[in-house]
């Protein structure tokens, strides 16, 4: 049996939240479980209803989707649910926090629907939104902006674990490769890279990929690039 991905779209505006709907429950492989105008409504639906992946706007009243998707990080329970963050690249500037709080990664709102759709299959896949160079451009950025405004960054002493060959991955992870991108960079199998991947998230003790590009910058291990 197929597995139907659960989709609950959490969004203060209605008519948005609507739109996503009719798309999202055009597609034979997704299903919309519940809706929310708020983080504290959203966290509800997803534990009454259920969900793989929650559409989630970062800028709602009352809980905002920051604070609820920090929450759902944190929550045992609900370990198994992915947050794409619904952005505007040009303005939204908790991109990285949340990020650190368990965030996939992020979908401006003026997507193409088929990008929306595929998006959410790569976020329930346990991929990270990270390929496109906009999205990584705007961490780096925050990071490098972070580190200037603190003084420093995340000590590099936290990579001392990883062997040569997981830094060499977490580089590549960094710069948005996919499994097969980075098996054919390295010269190893895609089954090779995942592997190497999933040590890496337990070595560092990271949610998933998004957390990784974050480490990889916040350490020092790749450099925002300038100009």
């Amino acid at each position: 049996m197929v597995h139907v991905i659960r989709v609950v779209l959490a969004d203060d505006q209605a008519l948005l939240r609507s739109a996503f709907r009719v798309l999202v429950d055009s597609d034979p492989g997704m299903t919309v479980t519940g809706e929310a105008s708020d983080g504290a409504e959203a966290l509800a639906v997803i534990r009454e209803a259920g969900a793989d992946v929650v559409l989630m706007d970062i800028r709602m009243p009352g809980v905002d989707g920051l604070a609820a998707t920090r929450e759902i990080g944190a929550d045992p329970g609900l370990a198994d649910v992915k947050v794409v963050i619904l952005t505007t690249f040009e303005s939204d500037d908790y991109v990285v926090e949340a990020v650190r709080a368990g965030a996939s990664g992020f979908l401006g709102k003026g997507a193409e629907p088929a990008e929306l759709l595929a998006a959410i299959r790569l976020a329930a896949a346990g991929e990270a939104l990270l390929s496109p160079s906009a999205t990584r451009g705007l961490i780096a950025r925050f990071v490098a902006e972070a580190g200037e405004r603190e003084g420093v960054g995340l000590d590099d002493s936290v990579l001392r674990v990883l062997t040569a060959r997981e830094r060499q991955v977490l580089v590549e992870v960094a710069g948005g490769l996919s499994n097969d991108e980075i098996a054919g960079r390295l010269s190893v199998s895609p089954l090779t890279v995942k592997t190497h991947i999933n040590r890496l998230l337990t070595k560092l003790s990271a949610r998933d990929r998004a957390q990784l590009v974050v480490t990889a910058y916040e350490t020092g291990l790749v450099r925002p690039r300038t100009g």
